[in-house]
């Protein structure tokens, strides 16, 4: 907007002429859908700005923690192939033994870890781990424990406990975790996507979304058209030898929690997924019921029984007001200490958000009316800005469209 002075007298030309307008996004990106139909495509900004290539609806984005939503769909078709139980403990597929030290004798469930009721924090870290390490020596951390709350008694949104559930199914299957993606969810479901780059083509590589924080600096993924030289953090000692992976030792290596790079109009098809229960086209991809297991609520917010922001972003609000198997359910919440209804409209939408390296993304679905949306922005601030919920602004606007 452009800031002019009016021609008046003195004293009202000596006022300050002011442009109150906030920051733009550098990139924002927004598809609707209904069940079988892509019902709004729309891109604004840039993927990249050193290239001045402008973004579009098919460019892949580190979408952060929605990948937790697709690996859930990963796990749910292991579950439904029978290599994989929700309620055995998950010791038991590791090869070792998970249990919180202040709580010996409680078994952990992939119903706890997919649901965040593990007991399990991210105060021992969940980013950093190298690719020799063993994501053994990071459990067994006293500080990745809650020693205050039991196994399956209190909610914390805890990124840990998705490597956790990376490193189960690549035990289960004998499969790399991006590999395995691949085959189970990312191809049968015709998603140009993937985790941490490895397993996606040059072309889809090459439309890569650069993420830069609210400052306008690149962030993540700041590729110039190539794959990165190393996809994962190399070992210890600076190599990047991807041959010496085991099965279940670093479920960290391709960020289940939140390393998933795929489109806006990708994630339209996930959506439209979860809508149709699980078909894709003639296609059943998954059964019905394991879709409502995932998007059900299994952790309600009553005051007192979890912790409802996130732990390594307390500048961002109190939104987890209930939470299924990666998938919030919004406007759940009592609007004063747990202010979740992004929509604004007091309807149950069922989805999840994303928050990191200066984007914020979600992908929501409307059930009853069968609608859903998906969308990210790039080079945004993270705060509870929002006007009617806890999320940000940004947020609220790409999700109503307002």
């Amino acid at each position: 907007m452009k800031c002019t002075t009016s021609i008046l007298p003195a004293l009202l030309a000596a006022i300050a002429c002011t442009c109150a307008t906030a920051a733009e996004p550098v990139a924002q990106v927004r598809v609707t859908f209904d069940r079988q139909h892509i019902l709004i495509r729309d891109a604004r900004g840039y993927a990249d700005i050193a290239a001045q290539r402008r973004i579009s609806v098919d460019d892949p984005a580190r979408i952060a923690s929605i990948s937790k939503l697709v690996t859930t769909l990963g796990v749910m078709r292991l579950v439904e192939q029978g290599k994989l139980d929700l309620d055995q403990d998950v010791s038991k597929q590791l090869g070792w033994t998970l249990r919180n030290p202040a709580f010996p004798d409680t078994p952990i469930t992939l119903r706890m870890l997919l649901s965040h009721t593990s007991s399990l924090t991210d105060n021992a870290g969940y980013w950093n781990v190298a690719l020799d390490e063993d994501i053994r020596t990071l459990a067994n951390d006293p500080k990745a424990w809650d020693n205050a709350h039991a196994p399956g008694s209190w909610f914390r949104y805890t990124n840990l406990n998705f490597p956790i559930v990376a490193s189960v199914m690549e035990r289960a299957s004998g499969e790399r975790f991006d590999r395995l993606m691949q085959r189970l969810v990312l191809r049968p479901l015709d998603l140009h996507a993937c985790f941490n780059w490895p397993s996606c083509d040059a072309a889809t590589i090459a439309r890569a979304v650069v993420l830069y924080d609210a400052n306008g600096k690149p962030e993540k993924d700041d590729l110039h058209g190539k794959a990165p030289e190393c996809p994962v953090i190399p070992a210890r000692d600076g190599s990047c030898d991807l041959t010496k992976w085991l099965a279940g030792r670093n479920g960290t290596l391709f960020s289940p929690q939140g390393g998933l790079r795929i489109s806006a109009m990708d994630l339209a098809k996930i959506g439209q997924l979860l809508l149709n229960e699980g078909r894709v086209g003639k296609m059943r991809f998954l059964g019905a019921k394991s879709v409502q297991t995932m998007l059900a609520s299994h952790w309600h917010y009553d005051g007192h029984d979890g912790d409802i922001g996130e732990m390594d972003e307390p500048q961002r609000g109190s939104f987890f007001c209930s939470y299924g198997y990666a998938s919030q359910q919004l406007a759940r919440g009592d609007g004063k200490s747990c202010r979740d209804d992004l929509f604004g409209d007091g309807r149950m939408h069922v989805g999840h958000s994303g928050n990191a390296y200066g984007l914020l993304s979600g992908v929501w679905i409307d059930p009853q009316a069968g609608t859903g949306v998906a969308y990210f922005a790039t080079g945004v601030e993270n705060a509870a800005s929002g006007a009617h919920s806890a999320f940000s602004a940004i947020e609220e606007s790409l999700a109503t469209g307002k």
